[in-house]
């Protein structure tokens, strides 16, 4: 890709939307709003542990880390989708047939790194269709990640027969998720690399650059000579990818799919992104918001959970708490226009 405009972003290292320098460095106020995320799950793991029993425990970190494991593989790429100007609700229908893809393919071939690259490579070519759809035919993210993802979830029906499926050898399965390395799961290391990868990725090369420019005024970009359509693909292809690697971990985590219409996991990543303070508007944020978005809504999940309160409170708690970050976007954004 070239440019024959130089391309600039509000990102150096930590990404757009942080604080700018003022003269005599950054003031409080500016620290304070534009790293609310990292003070607000502070104060939620001193409050947790303060108040809560057993929530301190090495058993109780290790789950929490474990269990997020899966959704920041998949958000952590979707953020990059969002940065440059596209919604993915996809993600959820790709977490759930991407594992029945790959037992089918294992236990046809009899090779679990083929049904690993087999579940891997369906979501990088529903994602593909997604860019696509996106960046060439030019219909809504929303609509055609929407309509994809109906799609999806009935060939997951007609894949599995409608049936649960096991891998043929759940041992050699279980090793994706389930091995410990140094007392952690490697389904935890799995989501460390993949989230340090696309930090990198989007904070310290060119094409990072390109997803804010093109997620800021993708007209302007474009005029600017960068290949809109080719990095509004490839988002998209990515976080195809990201989904259908976190759900094959699932399955290697429980040792069976099971075909549904489910989209809690969807709403998982996008609660994690938005929280964490990346613009559904496009142009803004960064991989380390998300991580704070992420561990945000599992403390406050893991608090619920050792507290016990009822699920259907929980619920009412997070989709309030993602109205509200949403609209503190909006707000955000109407004063600075």
């Amino acid at each position: 890709m070239s440019s024959s405009t130089p391309i600039t972003t509000a990102s150096d290292g930590g990404g757009a939307g942080d604080a700018p320098k003022a003269r005599g460095g950054r003031s409080w106020r500016s620290i304070l709003a534009n790293y609310a995320i990292v003070w607000v799950v502070l104060a939620l793991f001193v409050g947790l542990a303060v108040t809560t029993d057993g929530f301190l425990s090495t058993a109780n970190i290790k789950n929490v880390l474990d269990q997020q494991s899966l959704l920041l593989v998949a958000a952590a790429l979707a953020t990059i989708t969002m940065i440059a100007g596209g919604f993915d609700v996809s993600q959820g229908a790709l977490y759930v047939i991407a594992p029945l893809f790959a037992i089918q393919i294992q236990r046809a071939t009899g090779s679990v790194p083929i049904g690993i690259l087999g579940g891997v490579g369906v979501g990088l070519l529903v994602g593909t269709i997604n860019g696509l759809l996106v960046a060439v035919v030019k219909i809504n993210s929303f609509i055609a990640t929407l309509a994809v993802s109906t799609m999806a979830f009935g060939i997951g029906y007609v894949v599995s027969g409608a049936s649960i499926l096991r891998p043929s050898v759940p041992d050699a399965w279980a090793v994706l998720s389930r091995t410990t390395v140094l007392g952690l799961t490697s389904a935890t290391w799995i989501a460390a690399l993949v989230v340090a990868v696309s930090w990198f990725v989007l904070a310290r090369t060119t094409f990072g650059r390109y997803v804010y420019a093109v997620g800021a005024n993708a007209e302007a970009a474009r005029l600017a000579g960068v290949r809109t359509l080719l990095i509004i693909g490839t988002t998209f292809a990515l976080s195809g990818a990201a989904a259908a690697m976190a759900g094959v971990m699932n399955s290697s985590r429980s040792l069976s799919s099971t075909p549904s219409d489910d989209v809690s996991f969807v709403f998982a990543v996008i609660a994690a992104i938005v929280v964490g303070g990346t613009s559904i508007a496009g142009g803004e944020g960064t991989i380390w918001r998300t991580i704070f978005g992420a561990f945000f809504i599992a403390l406050l999940g893991n608090g619920f959970n050792l507290h016990q309160v009822d699920p259907i409170f929980q619920r009412i708690v997070q989709g309030a708490v993602i109205l509200a970050a949403v609209s503190i976007d909006s707000w955000s954004r109407a004063r600075r226009t």
